[in-house]
This record gives C-alpha cells, sequence and structure tokens, in this order.
C-alpha cells in the first residue's frame, strides 16, 4: 500500500514550492508528516475531509495547518481536500444546510444555489460566495457537523481498510512460502521391496 500512495502523492519539493506553504519553513520538513503508516495515512484522510468543506480558497492550506497540528501525513491530507470540487460542492451544502435547519430551523432561509458555470469559474465563485453567506446559521452549523462525521468515518473506515490490506497481504506471504517449500522438498521416495533370495535346497549328497 505505502508504494500505490508514494506513487500519487506529491513530494517534498513539490509541497515545499507551493506558494501558500513555503512560508512554514522548516516546519514541513519533519518527518512524522512524511510517514505512511495506518495512523498517519488515516489521520491525514480525516483532516482532508474536514478541511474540504471550509468556505472558500484556503482548504489545503488549512489541511496543512491541521497536518502539522496533529502530525500525520501532509501531502495525503492536502489531496483529500480535493473531493469538494465544482461538482460536489452544491449538493454538500445543501447536505450541510438540511443538518443545520435541524438544529437552528428558525435561522436563514433557504436560497437556491447558481448555476454552475464552467465558462466563467471566477463570476461562479463570486455568486457562491454570495449564497453562501445567505444560508447563514444551518449552513455554518450543518458544515461542522457533517465535516466532523465524515473525518470520523473516513478514519476509522482508512485504518480498517489498511488492517484488511495487510492481513491479505500476510496470507498471500504465507501461501507463497508454503508453495516455495513445497516445491523444494524432495519427492518422497517409494518404499523398496525387499531383495529377493533364491529359495535354499538342501545339498545333495552323492550314493555311497
Amino acid at each position: 500500500m505505502r508504494k500505490h500512495l508514494k506513487r500519487h502523492l506529491p513530494d517534498h519539493q513539490t509541497v515545499q514550492e507551493n506558494r501558500w506553504l513555503r512560508q512554514l519553513g522548516p516546519q514541513l520538513t519533519h518527518p512524522r508528516l512524511w510517514h505512511l503508516n495506518r495512523h498517519s495515512v488515516a489521520g491525514g484522510v480525516a483532516v482532508g475531509l474536514f478541511c474540504g468543506l471550509i468556505p472558500g480558497p484556503f482548504q489545503m492550506f488549512f489541511a496543512a495547518l491541521a497536518a502539522l497540528l496533529f502530525r500525520v501525513n501532509l501531502p495525503l491530507a492536502m489531496l483529500t481536500t480535493l473531493y469538494t470540487n465544482p461538482f460536489t460542492l452544491v449538493p454538500l451544502y445543501l447536505l450541510a444546510f438540511q443538518i443545520g435547519s435541524v438544529f437552528a430551523p428558525q435561522e436563514g432561509s433557504f436560497v437556491a444555489p447558481p448555476e454552475l458555470t464552467l465558462a466563467d469559474l471566477y463570476q461562479w465563485a463570486l455568486a457562491m460566495s454570495t449564497w453562501v453567506l445567505s444560508l447563514g446559521k444551518p449552513l455554518g452549523i450543518g458544515l461542522v457537523i457533517l465535516a466532523t462525521l465524515l473525518a470520523v468515518a473516513g478514519y476509522f473506515a482508512l485504518r480498517l481498510a489498511w488492517r484488511i490490506y495487510l492481513v491479505r497481504a500476510w496470507k498471500k506471504r504465507q501461501a507463497s512460502r508454503k508453495s516455495r517449500n513445497r516445491a523444494g522438498e524432495p519427492a518422497a521416495e517409494q518404499p523398496r521391496s525387499p531383495p529377493r533370495h533364491p529359495a535354499s535346497h538342501p545339498a545333495s549328497h552323492p550314493e555311497h
């Protein structure tokens, strides 16, 4: 699993060259931010899922700060924030608004979200900002609750998936080792039948 993750995650140099992250300086070189083990991977995904719902363009920056705080995998935390994008943002925010409305039913009123226009993403982003602010307190409460639920679910799901992967890999190695051992064993010798001796006859004596 580590090999697959390393292949797709950004390296030290890529992260340090980011204009938002370079101000963090030598803190980005802490070894625990780059470890790939069950805790750091699950923690990185949890941080990314939580920070991905932060409104505005600073999701990766806040994910990096949270990774520094909790000492989890930084590249994975940043990469996971990309689950929120122009295609998923509106459904997720609508779900958050519905959750928040349960706890603040009298606050704010629902307004239809702006239509996505790929031809002019800048104007769409401005319209989205206005829409988010119009939803008020229910959206704010709902985002915190939804982000927390996603982070907790993602953390334990990744730990479980890592455990399953390790168990399967261990069983595969065991089966491969047994197969090699069987191939190296000499063929079992067939039991040999005892040699046959000619029947002994009493010696014939000449008649006198």
